[in-house]
């Protein structure tokens, strides 16, 4: 290999063998971890600045060159924001949204250029062909990471001295990067602030969350997945119950995808002796739209709740003004997800369910609650939920309704036994997956608790199993996270 070919090797796309449930990852960041411990006895400085580059590699293994716009918005929003803190007045407002601007802009760019040309096309009949652009993993986390920590400075919530490289720490904690969850500079920065100590209690809790989020994203997620994808490829080749199968396995499969990577993530994060947040609390035990916007990628709704909803007026300026900040609030969540008509309209379905609840909170909230009223509900709001999904899964408005309309006409109990035949497999996995669901919190918190008090022993063994199992039922090919498109 000459030096141009290296060169252009190193330059060329993202490595997807360095996703957090690949063995190349597995083994690189045993590595890294070793070498973590040994620094964090010598120096706090130093370990900020060897996470920070090995951040930074991981960054680069995910997006090539693009990478560079990490660093870039990290500078840029690091001393802009410190230039903000220093004014006050209406000099300090205009600097916020010259920040936020900025921080925006390559988002905007790489994110919705293609889907702004393409209503511009539709408008004037025009033949304008789309940009070759590719866009970089994790972009839209970590900007909204930049903006949270500039609003919040601005509005004065995080009056903490910050040095470069531990704001440098905070934007590119590789943890992070993919797919969030999206990290608040309140939250992280106090953490590494000093030199802390990494208890056994965050080390097992961080292992009990990597097995977690491993059986649920690369054994449940990945093997659903392809029956999943027959569906919404060519649903006229399928009946009306296998249609449903295939909306419910997304239903599952979504969730098992980023809430397993928001486990891993977080399981990572604890291994370096750093807590983050949870990102999911069971949502499909929701009993209503709004409950279920409190479980569901948590860091998201409260942010989209604290930085669009709030400024909007929230719910301080009437009835009205409340459904439409609400529906507004989701129409952008929608649109965060992606350039796409069909992410629109699954936002705009989340926001009229929002507001419909809203409006019938008056009449809902006397009923008494039985356990059939509860049963109802949440059958109703997961119904929905459901439908939702179908639209933010499927490729196009068509595609959506002929599934709907397969479910709808063509559904017959007559298939549910040689379907379960067929995909006997699968349909474990489901019901599995769903079951889960019924289990409460606080079984869930013993049963970990049990894991940190077990001997190590049974730990390894425990480990071992859960490997053992993933490597046996899982794909060959390595499933990309769904969330890390957005």
């Amino acid at each position: 290999m000459g030096f141009s070919d290296y060169i252009s090797h190193y330059l060329s796309a993202p490595d997807s063998h360095w996703s957090f449930v690949s063995l190349t990852f597995a083994a690189v960041f045993l590595v890294f971890f070793a070498i973590y411990i040994l620094l964090r006895k010598w120096s706090k400085g130093v370990t900020l600045g060897y996470v920070v580059v090995f951040s930074l590699l991981f960054a680069y293994k995910a997006n090539g060159v693009l990478m560079l716009l990490l660093p870039t918005t990290a500078l840029l929003s690091f001393y802009l924001t410190r230039v903000m803190a220093a004014r006050e007045g209406k000099s300090r407002r205009l600097w916020m949204w010259a920040i936020i601007i900025l921080d925006l802009a390559p988002l905007l760019y790489y994110k919705y250029t293609n889907f702004l040309i393409e209503i511009l096309r539709e408008i004037t009949s025009s033949n304008i062909s789309p940009l070759s652009i590719i866009l970089p993993v994790g972009i839209s986390f970590y900007t909204f990471q930049a903006i949270s920590y500039t609003v919040d400075v601005y509005q004065r919530r995080f009056t903490m001295e910050v040095n470069l490289l531990e704001y440098l720490f905070f934007l590119t904690f590789f943890p992070l990067l993919i797919a969030g969850p999206i990290t608040r500079a309140g939250t992280l920065i106090p953490q590494i602030k000093h030199r802390y100590h990494i208890s056994d209690h965050q080390v097992y809790t961080g292992l009990w969350l990597i097995m977690s989020g491993l059986l649920k994203k690369a054994l449940i997620a990945d093997y659903i997945a392809q029956y999943n994808n027959w569906i919404f490829n060519d649903p006229t080749a399928y009946s009306g119950f296998e249609n449903l199968m295939g909306v419910l396995g997304y239903t599952l499969q979504i969730y098992c995808d980023f809430s397993g990577y928001s486990d891993i993530s977080i399981g990572l994060a604890a291994l370096l002796g750093i807590t983050l947040k949870e990102n999911f609390r069971f949502p499909y035990q929701s009993l209503n739209l709004q409950e279920f916007w409190r479980r569901w990628h948590i860091s998201l709704s409260t942010w989209f709740r604290d930085y669009v909803y709030i400024p909007l007026g929230g719910n301080r300026k009437g009835n009205k003004r409340t459904y439409f900040n609400n529906f507004v609030t989701m129409l952008v969540a929608g649109l965060w997800h992606g350039s796409s008509w069909m992410f629109v309209i699954w936002g705009a379905l989340h926001g009229i369910g929002c507001v419909i609840h809203k409006y019938c909170k008056r009449w809902l909230d006397p009923i008494p609650n039985y356990w059939y009223v509860r049963f109802i509900s949440w059958l109703i709001t997961f119904c929905y939920v459901a439908l939702a999904w179908t639209f933010f899964r499927a490729p196009n408005v068509s595609t959506a309704t002929t599934i709907l309309s397969h479910i709808a006409s063509d559904f017959s109990l007559a298939y549910l036994v040689p379907f379960v035949e067929t995909r006997m497999t699968w349909t474990i996995f489901v019901v599995l997956g769903f079951g889960l669901h019924a289990v409460r919190q606080r079984h869930v918190d013993r049963l970990r608790q049990l894991y940190i008090d077990s001997p190590w022993t049974l730990k390894l063994i425990l480990l071992f199993v859960v490997l053992q199992v993933v490597i046996n039922y899982r794909l060959s090919d390595i499933q990309p996270f769904i969330y890390a498109q957005f």
